[in-house]
């Protein structure tokens, strides 16, 4: 099957990858461009501060790559607080797998396991909720869209998309403060991605998505397309909902690991 892959280019290639090996037609069509922040004053400003929360959580791998992308030279650098008394939080695999790459220790890194029903902030809780204390704050790391707000660390309720894990700390006691490591933004599609998307529309593919921003991006670059005819699988049941009000035909829900994508995209053939 041809299988439209959506992620930002870099993760994009991983599932594409994936899917080409299990014998099907996969091509990267990313929906979403990743690109620093335009203001990194914040960030170095979180590097400053980061023994004085209990735990980071950063909301995706491109979260991690970026944040640890930023950090100061080590002389700046008095002591790894990984390495001691903070602890990183992670959504899913994907973000294990990008804070390892960082030089975390597997010990500090709390996260869903793999078996885990569903990899987002809730199932997070689920793991990390005995760890806290009232009076302690959590640094949540983020991306931000094209034009909203970047310096809006120590804001809690700031993270779209976060604002049940700020509301759920605060609800124990805990602060939630918020840092932008990178920026999201709408890609420039050539005529040729233009024309695979159109095509794709019709149901000559199987779209794949991660992101409700994606979503969002999609309708934006092709306002008038309908999509009826649109098959898709989401990574989580927000995703799905955000394909539904856009107008897609069919869509089915799976966990963002390759075999349970595998699953739900062959039983739509």
């Amino acid at each position: 099957m041809r299988v439209i892959v959506t992620r930002p280019r870099r993760e994009a290639q991983r599932w594409v990858a994936g899917l080409v090996a299990a014998g099907h037609e996969a091509l990267a069509l990313p929906l979403i461009e990743v690109v620093p922040p335009a203001d990194m004053a914040p960030l170095r400003q979180a590097w400053a501060r980061l023994g004085e929360y209990a735990a980071v959580m950063f909301v995706s791998a491109n979260a991690a790559d970026h944040f640890f992308a930023s950090k100061p030279p080590p002389g700046q650098v008095f002591i790894d607080v990984f390495a001691t008394n903070v602890r990183a939080w992670a959504t899913g695999p994907g973000t294990v797998a990008a804070l390892r790459r960082a030089g975390l220790a597997a010990a500090r890194i709390d996260a869903p396991p793999n078996d885990s029903g569903q990899f987002d902030s809730e199932a997070l809780w689920q793991v990390v909720a005995t760890q806290l204390q009232p009076g302690q704050r959590v640094l949540i790391v983020r991306g931000d869209d094209e034009g909203a707000g970047h310096a809006d660390a120590g804001r809690a309720g700031a993270g779209r998309g976060r604002d049940w894990l700020a509301t759920t700390l605060a609800a124990a006691g805990i602060r939630a403060e918020f840092v932008v490591a990178y920026q999201r933004q709408a890609p420039d599609w050539s005529p040729p991605q233009q024309a695979l998307a159109a095509a794709a529309a019709q149901g000559a593919a199987v779209w794949l998505f991660s992101s409700s921003q994606a979503v969002a991006n999609l309708s934006q670059l092709m306002p008038a397309q309908g999509w009826q005819q649109a098959r898709a699988v989401a990574t989580h049941p927000r995703i799905a909902a955000a394909l539904r009000q856009a107008g897609f035909g069919l869509v089915l829900v799976a966990r963002p690991a390759l075999a349970d994508l595998l699953a739900s995209i062959e039983s739509l053939a």
